[in-house]
C-alpha cells in the first residue's frame, strides 16, 4: 500500500502540465511493471477483454521458462563436458571455483549454474542496451514503453550463443530494436521480429562468429560443427556416428544456441500459449504442414550429391531453431498474417522456406531465422491478396 501511495502522490508531476512532463513514459513503465495498467476505455462504443498488452507479454514471457530452465542445464552440462577435457579458465570458472559448486557435468545443479553465469549477463546487457534505447524513443514521442521489449528481450537473449561478446549482444540488441521496431513507430506498428532482426543483423556483420557452423561451447579451443553442417556434409545417417540421437535432439542435450536445443521446453510452451489463445493454431499448422510437405518431397527427388535430401522432416523438426522459431517467432501476432487464410499461407511459407534454405543453400544450413524474416516481409502482401479473393467472392455472390 505504501509503494501504491507514492505513485499516486508523485503521479500529478508527471502528468501533462506536470514538472517532470517529459519524464512520463518513464514513470508509466515502472508504474505499469509493478502494477495493472489503470488506463480504461471511456468513450463508446466499448470493447471489454480481460487480455492487455501487459498480460499477453506476461504470458510469453511464461511460456519461455522451460527453454530458460533447459537453456541454464544444457550450457553448463556442454561446458563442464568441455571443461573435462580442456580444462577451466575466467571469471566464471573462479567464481565456481570459489563457490565450491566444481565442474561436475553429472551434477544438475552445478550445470545450471554455470549455465547461469553466460545467459544472465547477455540478458542483463541485452535489458539495459535495449531498454535505453526504448526509453529515449519513447521520451521523444511522449508515448508509454511498452511492455513488448520484455518479450524482445527474453526472446534475442535466448538465440545467442552462449559465446557470444557482450558487445556484440549490446550492438545487435540496439540494432534490432531501432531497425526493427522503433523506426516504424514502436511496438504494433513493426513488420519485423525485432529479436530476428537483431540475429540476423549480427550474422551478417559478424559470419565467423555467428555463422552457424562452429559449436557454441563457450570453452576457448573446444568447436567443431553444429547438427545442420554436419547433416550438410555427411547426412543424417551419421548423427548416430557424432554421438546424437534423435531423443537427444528432441530432448536437447546437444550444443546450439542458449534456448533453442531443447523441442520439448518449445512444445511445452507453444501449448501454453495455445491453451492461452495468444498463438493462433493456423500459424502452427502452416508451419509444420508447409515443412513437412516439402521436405517429403524433396526425400522422393533424392538426391547423390545433397545429402540434405534425404533428412526427413522429424530431423528438420528437432535440429537447428526450428522448435523454438516455430513456437515464438512464426505465431509472434505483430509481424505475423492476420486473416484466417492468409496465416495458413504465412505459415506453409515459413514451412517450405526453412527447408529450401538448409536443403539448397549449403552455406548456410540453420534457415529459420532467414525464413521467419522472408515471411515477415510477405505477411502484409499475403493479407492483401486475400482480402482482395474475398471482396471479389462477396461481390459476384451479390450479382
Amino acid at each position: 500500500m505504501g509503494l501504491r501511495s507514492f505513485f499516486d502522490r508523485i503521479e500529478p508531476q508527471f502528468e501533462k502540465g506536470g514538472k517532470y512532463e517529459k519524464y512520463f513514459p518513464i514513470y508509466e513503465m515502472v508504474e505499469s511493471f509493478l502494477y495493472t495498467p489503470k488506463t480504461v476505455t471511456t468513450v463508446a462504443p466499448h470493447a471489454r477483454s480481460y487480455i492487455d498488452m501487459k498480460r499477453i507479454m506476461t504470458y510469453v514471457v511464461i511460456a519461455t521458462i522451460p527453454c530458460i530452465l533447459w537453456g541454464l542445464y544444457n550450457v553448463g552440462y556442454q561446458t563442464n563436458m568441455a571443461i573435462a577435457e580442456l580444462g577451466a579458465s575466467g571469471w566464471r570458472a573462479w567464481i565456481i571455483d570459489t563457490l565450491g559448486i566444481g565442474f561436475n557435468a553429472a551434477n544438475p545443479l552445478a550445470n545450471i549454474a554455470h549455465g547461469a553465469l553466460y545467459f544472465l549477463p547477455i540478458y542483463i546487457v541485452t535489458l539495459v542496451a535495449g531498454g535505453i534505447f526504448e526509453v529515449i524513443f519513447a521520451t521523444v514521442r511522449g508515448h508509454e514503453v511498452n511492455e513488448g521489449f520484455l518479450v524482445t528481450s527474453m526472446l534475442y537473449a535466448l538465440i545467442m550463443p552462449a559465446s557470444t561478446p557482450l558487445w556484440q549482444v549490446a550492438l545487435g540488441i540496439i540494432f534490432g530494436v531501432v531497425i526493427g521496431k522503433e523506426v516504424f513507430g514502436g511496438t504494433g506498428k513493426n513488420f519485423l521480429n525485432p529479436a530476428l532482426t537483431g540475429r540476423a543483423f549480427l550474422y551478417f556483420a559478424y559470419p565467423a562468429q555467428m555463422s552457424g557452423d562452429t559449436i557454441w561451447t563457450p570453452v576457448d579451443g573446444f568447436s567443431g560443427a553444429t547438427a545442420l553442417s554436419v547433416g550438410a556434409s555427411s547426412g543424417y545417417e551419421s548423427f548416430p556416428e557424432r554421438g546424437l540421437e534423435w531423443s537427444d535432439a528432441f530432448f536437447g542435450l546437444m550444443q546450439g544456441s542458449i534456448g533453442e536445443t531443447s523441442t520439448l521446453a518449445c512444445l511445452i510452451g507453444l501449448a501454453f500459449l495455445l491453451i492461452t489463445r495468444i498463438a493462433n493454431w493456423r500459424l502452427i499448422v502452416g508451419c509444420l504442414g508447409g515443412m513437412i510437405a516439402f521436405s517429403t518431397l524433396l526425400n522422393l527427388i533424392g538426391s547423390d550429391t545433397n545429402p540434405m535430401f534425404n533428412m526427413p522432416w522429424y530431423w528438420h523438426l528437432v535440429i537447428g531453431g526450428y522448435a523454438f522459431g516455430l513456437a515464438f517467432m512464426v505465431t509472434e501476432p505483430v509481424s505475423a498474417s492476420h486473416t484466417n487464410m492468409g496465416r495458413y499461407i504465412y505459415g506453409a511459407l515459413i514451412g517450405f522456406m526453412v527447408v529450401m534454405i538448409r536443403v539448397i543453400n549449403p552455406a548456410f544450413p540453420e534457415g529459420m531465422m532467414l525464413a521467419i524474416l522472408f515471411g515477415n516481409v510477405f505477411a502484409p502482401l499475403i493479407d492483401y491478396f486475400v482480402v482482395q479473393a474475398n471482396i471479389k467472392r462477396r461481390a459476384k455472390r451479390n450479382v
